[in-house]
């Protein structure tokens, strides 16, 4: 499960290896579940014949997917509850039937998630060891994801989106990582060559993406303590 992540610090490199206009603002630099970051999609009303509309767009959402039919309610109780729900990653196995994940699934609201790291814990020492996980050739990852949108009455709509992660018993690097009870888990990081074949792949053929990214282009960097961010408590 990765619950921190740091977006894209070069503002440019939205058009370098995404090739999308950079969004509006950047966001936040340091992710956590329930901030709001930047992720790329295709936009909702595009047209193949239109060529005003672009292929893919960059735009800001809240790391943790809010369906937009598991807030149908009004009871503001029940509203904060499902908000409060962590939905920033979502398991790629069974993700069909899923409650939470399954329509946005359906309905091929696929993303990509640019970042330059991710973290994930070691605990081989029997005490947690923050990692930070790049790619070897320092180029961003583009992590495969979600999205969906939300309207709580009264208010804007709420933009939001999920990380897929896959299975990582088998994966040469992370089976290391993970308190040693616990699954093993990885981020689905998708081939550069991959992103544009991702957002228009038919649902069909969407889990032929779900695969492990090579372990030996990626880099683990144990983070000294005094470097450490402090997490904040998710309510």
């Amino acid at each position: 499960m990765c619950a921190h992540f740091e977006a894209l610090r070069q503002w440019e490199n939205y058009e370098k290896y995404f090739h999308v206009t950079k969004p509006d603002t950047q966001g936040k630099l340091d992710m956590w579940p329930r901030y709001t970051g930047n992720f790329i999609r295709k936009p909702p009303e595009i047209d193949p014949h239109d060529e005003a509309v672009p292929a893919a767009e960059a735009l800001a959402g809240r790391w943790g997917l809010v369906p937009w039919r598991l807030c149908h309610e009004t009871d503001p109780k029940k509203i904060k509850a499902a908000l409060a729900r962590s939905t920033f990653n979502a398991r790629s196995e069974g993700i069909e039937k899923n409650y939470t994940f399954g329509p946005a699934w359906k309905h091929s609201q696929k993303c990509i998630v640019p970042v330059d790291a991710f973290y994930e814990p070691d605990w081989r020492s029997q005490k947690a060891v923050t990692t930070r996980f790049t790619r070897a050739d320092n180029k961003p990852m583009g992590i495969a994801g979600l999205w969906d949108v939300w309207t709580e009455p009264g208010k804007a709509p709420l933009v939001s989106f999920t990380m897929l992660t896959m299975n990582a018993t088998d994966h040469q690097l992370l089976k290391n990582y993970h308190r040693p009870e616990d699954e093993k888990r990885i981020v689905v990081i998708l081939p550069d060559d991959a992103y544009s074949a991702w957002l228009d792949a038919p649902v069909s053929e969407s889990m032929d993406f779900i695969q492990h990214y090579p372990h030996d282009q990626l880099v683990a960097t144990p983070v000294p303590p005094k470097q450490k961010d402090a997490e904040p408590t998710l309510l």
